[in-house]
């Protein structure tokens, strides 16, 4: 069995793996990715693309939403065609005086760590969407929200990172471990052998499943999200517009069925609309009552959809961790193991300071900012 000796093994090919090869491999580390399938063959494939500071409260995540905003920007000056990156902004509407006010208060907290939210009156909303439905009492608009193609993007990240090997349709199914305090190795899949003093866990979803390889328990679970895809349509939609209860959906841990209405266009023509959440583990079946509601919601923000023909849909499912955080960093159980998955629906968006964060825990760089909210070990106490 061929052998291969890289500085870091990197499991997983989305573009949360991805950004972290890009960042390693630019700092100087050599990097191998390996993946059971394809790039962006698992959640980034079946995403939106969004990279949001608007959804998020003030705290850590929206910390690490800033750094990656800021990140996204520079990678659209290196990549721009590749990455599709579109600087849209985002538009949240309400539908009652008493949700503008909740939204005020939202944006009072977001605006002191950093985030441009603008409030927008109920005359001022259809300025800013001409097509959205009239009752409105008012909004916010984030000028920072945008949007990449989310394949794309991990795709040219990998082509980008200068020395990568890629390792596509093998799936690991051994960490190899070793020395005195059980450290790992590196990884074992049916062709080959990596071997290498870093292991990093980015598998998504299934991150919970590769840190059970190495005797660790991460509580990843997976959250089931649909997308209805429109027929190309002129730009009916400009912005990410969604309404304010979608905030309350995202942070919420309810595992039933819950939908709120997020739409927008692309620059291809069709309309994507979402967003549901629920968690049935890994089941793909359709639900046609998550469609329906989805279906409705849109219909209600934007009346002009009501008779738009929907192609196709697709859905995904979000990694995700009890307490919304994703994990970053090392694993203090196994020696040489290191996570970077659980982001739920944020991972587009927090993929590039992420790929920073475990840059700097490898190279011994001082950390772009306090890693200790995502730390692995925060789950290791409640788990036993």
């Amino acid at each position: 069995m061929p052998r291969h000796s890289p500085d870091l093994v990197i499991i997983g090919a989305g573009v949360v793996g991805a950004a972290c090869a890009y960042y390693a491999a630019r700092a100087g580390l050599r990097v191998a990715v390996v993946d059971r399938g394809p790039v962006a063959g698992g959640t980034t494939g079946a995403g939106e693309g969004n990279l949001l500071v608007s959804d998020k409260e003030a705290g850590p995540e929206l910390d690490l939403a800033l750094l990656s905003e800021r990140l996204w920007r520079e990678l659209a000056l290196e990549l721009p065609r590749e990455i599709e990156y579109e600087s849209k902004g985002g538009l949240v509407v309400a539908a009652s005086e008493a949700t503008v006010k909740a939204l005020r208060g939202f944006a009072d907290g977001q605006r002191a760590a950093g985030v441009d939210a603008v409030e927008v009156g109920a005359g001022e909303l259809r300025e800013l969407e001409p097509h959205l439905a009239p009752d409105l009492a008012g909004g916010f608009l984030y000028p920072q929200d945008a949007q990449v193609q989310p394949a794309q993007a991990a795709a040219r990240l990998l082509a980008a990172a200068p020395g990568v090997e890629l390792h596509l349709g093998e799936e690991v199914t051994e960490l190899l471990r070793g020395g005195p305090a059980g450290e790992l190795r590196g990884v074992r899949t049916a062709r080959r052998d990596l071997l290498a003093p870093a292991v990093l866990n980015a598998a998504g979803t299934w991150g919970g499943a590769v840190a059970a390889l190495a005797g660790a328990t991460l509580p990843v679970l997976p959250r089931r999200g649909f997308v209805l895809v429109t027929e190309p349509l002129p730009r009916v939609v400009r912005h990410k517009v969604y309404a304010a209860d979608y905030i309350a959906d995202v942070a919420s841990g309810s595992a039933a069925l819950q939908s709120s209405g997020v739409v927008e266009g692309t620059p291809a023509g069709p309309v994507l609309i979402g967003a549901t959440r629920e968690r049935v583990g890994f089941d793909r079946s359709l639900s046609t009552e998550a469609l329906r509601r989805l279906a409705g919601q849109a219909a209600a923000l934007f009346p002009v959809l009501a008779d738009v023909r929907v192609l196709r849909t697709y859905h995904g499912f979000r990694p995700y961790l009890p307490d919304h955080l994703p994990a970053i960093g090392p694993d203090a159980r196994v020696p040489g193991l290191f996570h970077a998955c659980g982001h739920e629906g944020a991972g587009i968006g927090l993929a590039p300071a992420t790929g920073a964060l475990i840059a700097a825990f490898l190279t011994g760089a001082a950390p772009v900012l306090d890693p200790a909210p995502f730390a692995p070990s925060r789950f290791a106490e409640s788990l036993g």
